[in-house]
């Protein structure tokens, strides 16, 4: 057993040179390691700290990038909009403008085709006219060729002459 056991003089210079390197580490050691761990803690919350404000940075930047990206929609949906108004405006200004040119060229049409066939009476009338006096021409000509037939029609006018 006598291996297993440490003597006295072991133990107590064991615990002299630990008492002396506890010592000197309290004296120069510890300070340092213990400023040092806690500037690390404060680095590490600062840290911290400067990721919670980025996060709530990006949080900011993202609610407002939504907002932007809603406003540019609603922008657009308004010119689609008012793009839509003015292609019906167009449309319907373009469908009166033709509607107006045809009944124009209709009305055009109308009286064009109405001084034609006043003209084509008028031409006809003329024709009637004339064949009647060509027919009155070859009638009297053929009864004045016979002098008592035109006796007797010059004596009927007189009579209703006379009469008028």
């Amino acid at each position: 057993m006598d291996l297993v056991t440490p003597g006295l003089g072991l133990i107590v210079w064991t615990t002299l040179v630990f008492l002396i390197l506890v010592f000197l580490l309290g004296k120069f050691a510890w300070k340092p390691i213990l400023n040092a761990v806690h500037a690390r803690e404060e680095a590490i919350d600062q840290a911290l700290k400067q990721a919670e404000a980025a996060r709530a940075e990006m949080g900011k930047l993202q609610a407002s990038n939504e907002q932007l990206l809603k406003q540019a929609r609603e922008e657009r949906e308004a010119i689609v909009k008012e793009g839509r108004a003015m292609r019906d405006a167009m449309i319907a200004e373009a469908k009166d403008a033709a509607s107006a040119e045809a009944a124009k060229i209709l009305e055009s049409a109308r009286t064009q085709i109405h001084q034609e066939k006043m003209a084509a009476v008028t031409e006809l009338k003329n024709q009637v006219a004339q064949l009647a006096i060509d027919m009155a021409e070859k009638v009297l000509r053929a009864e004045l060729a016979q002098p008592e037939v035109a006796k007797a029609n010059v004596e009927r006018d007189i009579k209703d002459l006379n009469l008028n």
